[in-house]
């Protein structure tokens, strides 16, 4: 029998965009599992941004950290939010349409200038969804046919409270953060997409492929993923063992086991409401709910 790997200290949270669902990112999800990642798949329901940020917050808190958000188109706007949680080291972001506080989402409509007009149709009771005819050509071009009729015709629609929702904090303002470049993208034009990139300070990775990057060309997803995996978990360590030597404790003992206690930093506001914050580079932080400190314990 084939040995299986160890688990990888980080936790890969994988968020889908709109139009979609989560089982969109099982070829992804194959290989990190294989690989030896925990995983977590969202199931956003695309309503609104605030209901699909509390479900990405929910799957954040049911892991051990370091957690690593990957989010998909809409997905990305999504843990453009989520990722400010301190449970969150580090945000890989595909293809994001970036929310800056106090500001909505820009839509596709203005970005289309640049590019091919996606075929959305009217909203239908507050909800947007594409032409199934030319969903292919729009969405997934590069993906199996009958499998990319199969989503067309199974889209699940967009909320147009959710394209429009202001974000409080952006992430990416204080994690690290990845970003892949579909460079065949026909929904979110590269050239946009650099801009959002270069704007986010991310490390910039860019492969042929449409909007459906994640379903067409999985390798090239899950390997960017697995980089910035690598670093957070490599950084996580090092945190791990400079407070563990303070405190005099067998490196071992407290990091390879999965047995260690950190604690966050804490910023007050008023005498209330206080916030746990972790500085730059300040990662491997497992803040508890009272944002005070944690014990991570490995079975």
């Amino acid at each position: 029998m084939a040995e299986v790997s160890s688990p990888k200290a980080a936790t890969i949270v994988l968020i889908h965009g709109a139009f979609v669902d989560g089982s969109g990112w099982e070829g992804v999800y194959r290989i990190l599992k294989k690989h030896g990642y925990n995983l977590a798949v969202v199931q956003n329901s695309t309503t609104s941004l605030a209901h699909d940020v509390g479900a990405t917050k929910r799957a954040l808190h049911e892991h051990d950290c370091p957690v690593i958000l990957v989010g998909h188109s809409y997905g990305g706007a999504v843990i453009t939010e989520a990722g400010t949680d301190p449970k969150s080291q580090g945000s890989f972001i595909s293809q994001l349409s970036f929310r800056t506080r106090g500001n909505p989402c820009p839509r596709l409509s203005r970005v289309s200038q640049l590019a091919p007009v996606p075929p959305l149709l009217q909203p239908q009771d507050g909800y947007l969804s594409l032409d199934k005819t030319k969903f292919s050509a729009s969405f997934a071009d590069d993906v199996d046919r009958d499998k990319a009729a199969f989503i067309a015709d199974s889209q699940a629609a967009w909320g147009v409270e959710a394209t429009s929702a202001a974000v409080s904090e952006s992430a990416w303002k204080t994690r690290s953060s990845w970003y892949l470049v579909a460079a065949d993208d026909k929904m979110i034009p590269p050239s946009a997409q650099r801009l959002m990139a270069k704007r986010a300070g991310s490390t910039v990775v860019e492969s042929p492929g449409s909007h459906a990057i994640y379903m067409s060309q999985p390798n090239a997803v899950a390997a960017l993923i697995e980089e910035a995996a690598k670093g957070v978990n490599a950084a996580s360590t090092r945190t791990c063992a400079r407070r563990e030597k303070m405190r005099g404790r067998p490196l071992a003992e407290a990091c390879s086991s999965g047995r260690f206690e950190m604690r966050a930093q804490v910023e007050e506001h008023g005498g209330h409401g206080g916030q746990a914050h972790s500085k730059p580079g300040d990662v491997g932080i497992c803040p508890s709910r009272r944002h005070l400190s944690a014990s991570n314990s490995s079975a």
